[in-house]
């Protein structure tokens, strides 16, 4: 879905008649040429949705990367009112191909890469350590640590080689990154190495004027966290309800980091439920 925003005189022209009009791909990428490009990935529901919505109130085009497309296509109609420039692409991060294939949409109809934010996710079952089957081990590590790496690597392959060089690559970390939830070990192992890949990618970014940061997120109110309202398994073995934050202060830190020069970083970044039990002995 394309939400087409003003310029120059044609565009208006287009925008204010009443008789039916067509678009080309080519007028979209000279309408958009001068103009940040970001892709997220996990777009269609929680903290990627809001975080693209928030980017796109900034004026980035955004590629809308996630595996359902109908809720792609919802987050590019949110975006709509604000005269946003979306690209909608069914991916499945954890598969090569699908990836190559987003980046290289992304690059034909917008021309350039500012910024990749490694959004996608899952979690597994809440259950013992011991009981994980492999399969759901292996899904989440896909997703989440494959995925991002996958991710990165296309971000590279664009940014180094475009005009002007550079670009940001934001990786949603989690508080998971620091420390664990009870019955947790899948998500926990590639949120802690989802660091490692953070500060190996803004490392060897460096020589192509590529920052990377990463932002943990503590217990933002998404239909993720909707389950804490009836209590969550705490490391001293009771249940308890959890604080939440509203999503948009991720949002919105996500658009902070985005807004720093490309000789600025934010490396790391905590954002979380001021009350939550993260900070202090439990």
């Amino acid at each position: 879905m394309w939400c087409i925003a003003t310029g120059a005189n044609r565009w208006r022209d287009l925008l204010f008649t009443t008789q039916p009009f067509r678009i080309s791909e080519e007028d979209i990428r000279n309408m958009t040429s001068s103009n940040r490009v970001a892709i997220v990935t996990g777009a269609g529901t929680g903290i990627g949705k809001q975080a693209a919505l928030a980017l796109l109130q900034e004026g980035y085009a955004v590629a809308l990367a996630g595996r359902r497309k109908d809720l792609l296509e919802a987050t590019a109609g949110e975006g709509k009112s604000a005269g946003s420039r979306t690209l909608v692409v069914p991916t499945d991060v954890s598969d090569p191909a699908s990836v190559r294939a987003l980046f290289a949409r992304t690059k034909e109809i917008f021309g350039r890469l500012d910024l990749l934010f490694n959004n996608a996710g899952i979690g597994a079952p809440p259950v013992p350590l011991e009981d994980l089957p492999y399969e759901q081990w292996k899904a989440v590590v896909d997703i989440n640590l494959t995925g991002a790496f996958l991710c990165t690597q296309e971000a590279f392959k664009m940014m180094k080689d475009q005009q002007p060089r550079g670009g940001r690559i934001i990786n949603n970390g989690s508080i998971s990154a620091h420390a664990p939830r009870p019955n947790s070990v899948a998500y926990t192992a590639t949120k802690h190495a989802m660091t490692g890949l953070t500060k190996s990618t803004s490392l060897d970014g460096r020589k192509y004027d590529i920052a990377c940061g990463q932002i943990d997120i503590g217990n933002a109110a998404t239909e993720l966290t909707a389950r804490m309202s009836k209590g969550v398994l705490q490391a001293n073995g009771s249940v308890e309800v959890e604080p939440t934050m509203d999503v948009m202060n991720v949002a919105r830190s996500v658009v902070y980091m985005a807004s720093l020069p490309l000789d600025a970083n934010v490396q790391f970044l905590t954002v979380m439920a001021t009350k939550m039990p993260f900070v202090g002995r439990g």
